[in-house]
């Protein structure tokens, strides 16, 4: 890997590309010693000339028929606000290596940035003058997005600069091509401080800010800076303003569009994809050391041909690590006759991601035992798709889910009560077996609308375009001694994606096999290549 972190921190040596400069030196400040860079005249000089156009090949994209109408109800919401989403900065993995960038989930979602596009960019939605042409036409605010200009062969962070150089980072859309890629005005995020300013005070017709805060600190400082000079001296109220911003801002995305639900096909099919690649693996990976890496390799390796990315960090647990809810080290040895549990989903180019689960034997065939719980599981599974229905609750599917694994647990003995009194808020027993939930809304994030109130997500009724999972599970640590020998260290969940519609319930990933005799006959075809 070569050396990028240290050019990164050199100074601008003219003005117009000073404001790149200190924007890349704020990403990360930190200073190294390995690179010997020329530093002369004649070589500066060099650096720019001799070198052929260079374009991007920009499109329009496709998310960029559906960004106005969200951008609209944004607005609408905080009429006379202006309105400041940041995408975000490379975070550090260690010294001068960062990670891949991903934008944040709500500049994604109202700009239809996906992939590492624009580090350091920001959304700024301005309202626009009452009386003006633009509120005659009942529009409540101008987007405008601020970035960094293209660092291309006519300036010297070109090869200066290891964050927008394209020397360094390849040819950039700059304000133009992002402009065409996304039907939003852009501007030079040199102006940004000056832009955000403007016109803001208490007194009336001035202008408040909102910030969503928790994405990039150098943005939300600057704009508390300038709250506060604007007379807005309460922290805490800005703050709440800020927080009610940021729960608008995920409970807007509880409703998925038509692109959405596409894009979420299309996560789940290459998801389908990479479980396959994984079952053709298993025979090699059984029985060697972190062998469930050998497969966690063959999920991510998919991911990246088929998407982005993986949309969280891959499980691939085997015997009694499944019972251990994230087990993410992926470090141990699958064993002949244990069960193993995937948790896996593709997040495509648009970040909108899959999560699936399946729990298969290791030798392609489930023995009795395993049969006889994975079923009820799977029962468990069904339960809550058929209380998933126009007008229920989070609440309805999971009581539907906890009542057939209480049952169960009570036919097998392991309850000590009786099934109504475990299932009775002041009991809940049979939790000790299954801690988490059973459904969470999906989306840009695995963890969708997460920042959203109690009131609108868990105590909200279901609409048709929500898309939601349900996995219920059962999860017997090794060293529970309140279960029979046979059950310790074994873990079983089944997760799918579901679309609600008009007409209810649709499994999104019904492609992907989970009844007993499909999954056997699944893991065989898998096995034969």
């Amino acid at each position: 890997m070569t050396d990028d972190r240290a050019a990164s921190t050199h100074v601008a040596t003219t003005p117009e590309t000073r404001a790149q400069a200190d924007a890349s030196d704020s990403m990360a400040n930190r200073s190294h010693n390995r690179t010997l860079r020329p530093e002369s005249t004649t070589f500066s000089k060099f650096m720019l000339t001799g070198w052929g156009e260079e374009e991007a090949d920009i499109q329009p994209l496709e998310s960029s028929a559906y960004t106005a109408r969200r951008l609209e109800e944004l607005g609408q919401r905080f009429p006379g606000e202006r309105l400041v989403i940041p995408a975000g900065q490379a975070k550090v993995r260690n010294d001068d290596c960062d990670y891949a960038f991903r934008p944040d989930t709500a500049f994604a979602y109202y700009t239809g940035l996906g992939q590492d596009y624009e580090a350091g960019a920001v959304l700024v939605l301005n309202p626009v003058a009452p009386g003006s042409a633009e509120a005659v036409q009942g529009k409540t605010h101008t987007p405008v997005l601020f970035l960094h200009p293209r660092s291309d062969q006519s300036t010297q962070d070109y090869y200066r600069s290891a964050a927008y150089g394209e020397y360094w980072v390849g040819v950039r859309p700059g304000l133009e091509g992002i402009k065409t890629m996304t039907g939003i005005d852009t501007a030079d995020i040199a102006g940004l401080e000056d832009a955000l300013s403007k016109d803001v005070g208490t007194e009336e017709g001035a202008i408040r800010v909102r910030v969503i805060r928790n994405i990039d600190p150098e943005i939300t400082s600057t704009v508390d800076a300038i709250r506060t000079a604007g007379g807005f001296d309460n922290s805490d109220a800005t703050a709440s303003d800020d927080d009610t911003f940021y729960q608008f801002a995920s409970e807007q995305r509880m409703l998925k569009d038509e692109y959405e639900v596409r894009e979420m096909r299309k996560a789940i099919a290459a998801t389908h994809e990479g479980f396959t690649r994984m079952l053709e693996a298993l025979p090699e990976a059984r029985g060697k050391e972190r062998g469930e890496r050998i497969l966690e390799g063959r999920f991510n390796a998919n991911a990246r041909e088929q998407g982005n990315a993986e949309g969280y960090g891959t499980i691939v647990a085997s015997g009694a690590h499944a019972p251990t809810l994230h087990w993410m080290r992926n470090t141990g040895t699958i064993h002949d006759g244990e069960l193993l549990l995937i948790d896996a989903g593709v997040e495509v180019d648009s970040l909108y991601t899959a999560d699936i689960t399946r729990t298969f034997p290791t030798n392609g065939k489930f023995t009795p035992l395993q049969r006889e719980l994975y079923s009820v599981v799977l029962k468990a599974q069904k339960a809550g798709f058929e209380a998933a229905q126009v007008g229920a609750t989070y609440s309805d599917i999971h009581h539907a889910c906890m009542r057939v694994l209480a049952e169960a647990m009570h036919e097998w003995g392991i309850l000590p009560v009786s099934v109504e009194e475990s299932l009775s808020p002041e009991g809940q027993q049979h939790r000790r077996w299954h801690a988490c939930g059973v459904a969470h809304h999906l989306g840009l994030d695995v963890h969708d609308c997460s920042q959203a109130r109690y009131e609108s997500y868990q105590g909200a009724t279901i609409q048709p375009g929500m898309i939601f999972t349900i996995e219920p599970g059962l999860y017997f640590k090794e060293n529970d001694m309140l279960v029979p020998e046979e059950f310790r260290g074994v873990g079983i969940r089944i997760e799918d994606d579901v679309l609600m519609t008009e007409n209810g319930p649709e499994w999104l990933s019904h492609a992907i096999p989970k009844e007993i005799d499909e999954v056997e006959a699944w893991m065989a075809a898998a096995a034969a290549k």
